[in-house]
């Protein structure tokens, strides 16, 4: 069975020493479209929108801490515990999902103390925009032929020629895919609900999907951690089942609110 050959330069444009990333281009300009997603929003909701100037950078700022502490520390611990300052040469490579996750969540709360916003207001509105900007990273990690799949001989599977020649589980479109699925259904929710409901089963429903997505999906890709467990369970697993339980208490609490509330 022929399938798909995947040999796409991971660099869009160089000139001498420097290079510009089909990643770094893509993940640039999924802020860039979300800053404008999260404009629409506090225009059409007639807010204040003086706190988008410096979100931008907090939240780039909090998703890159948090995305490369966590990997080091979860994925490549006992390298980077010998290695500690390691930690800071980011050129090569290594984010985890997960830690930028915490990392936006904890800068949009530093922002929202400053600004005095309502920080489950701006939470729920920048759901939307993590999923798309999630979405994007995932095709970034397609064109540089990293986060493998298993081998299959499924027709759409795809041999990554700059690892191996091995036909694979495309995983990083099943989530680029998978995340837009979801980008769209919050973005409904978002304008077909009340602004009191969407603030709170927005964040609740972006954890759920978001992570459990990222479960299932782990089935079809290779390891990534260096380490070894016993465990069945893969550390993008592990990481993912405490959001997933978070994200369900909540919308049960959020749900239960709402018809008291009613």
């Amino acid at each position: 069975m022929q399938h798909l050959i995947w040999n796409v330069n991971p660099v869009m444009l160089e000139i001498g020493s420097f290079k510009i990333h089909w990643y770094g281009i893509l993940f640039a300009t999924s802020f860039v479209i979300g800053l404008f997603i999260l404009t629409w929003m506090y225009k059409r909701e007639k807010k204040n929108a003086d706190i988008l100037n410096y979100l931008l950078l907090y939240t780039f700022i909090g998703a890159a801490v948090g995305a490369r502490l966590v990997h080091c520390l979860f994925y490549e611990p006992n390298y980077y515990l010998a290695n500690p300052l390691e930690i800071l040469d980011i050129r090569k490579g290594g984010l985890a999902s997960h830690g930028g996750m915490v990392g936006v969540l904890i800068a949009l709360w530093f922002l929202t103390k400053y600004y005095k916003e309502s920080y489950t207001w701006l939470i729920a509105r920048f759901t939307i925009v993590g999923i798309f900007t999630a979405a994007a990273i995932r095709v970034g990690n397609f064109m540089n032929s990293e986060i493998l799949g298993l081998p299959s001989n499924l027709p759409w599977a795809i041999v990554f020629q700059r690892v191996d020649t091995v036909p694979r589980h495309p995983v990083q479109l099943y989530e680029a895919l998978a995340y837009l699925l979801i980008f769209i259904l919050l973005l409904s929710i978002y304008l077909k609900a009340k602004a009191s409901t969407s603030t709170k089963i927005l964040p609740p429903l972006f954890l759920i999907t978001l992570f459990g997505t990222r479960f299932f999906i782990e089935y079809a890709k290779t390891r990534q951690a260096t380490y070894v467990t016993d465990l069945p369970l893969t550390t993008g697993q592990m990481l993912s089942i405490p959001f997933v339980i978070i994200g369900v208490i909540w919308l049960i609490l959020s749900l239960r609110s709402n018809k008291v509330g009613a």
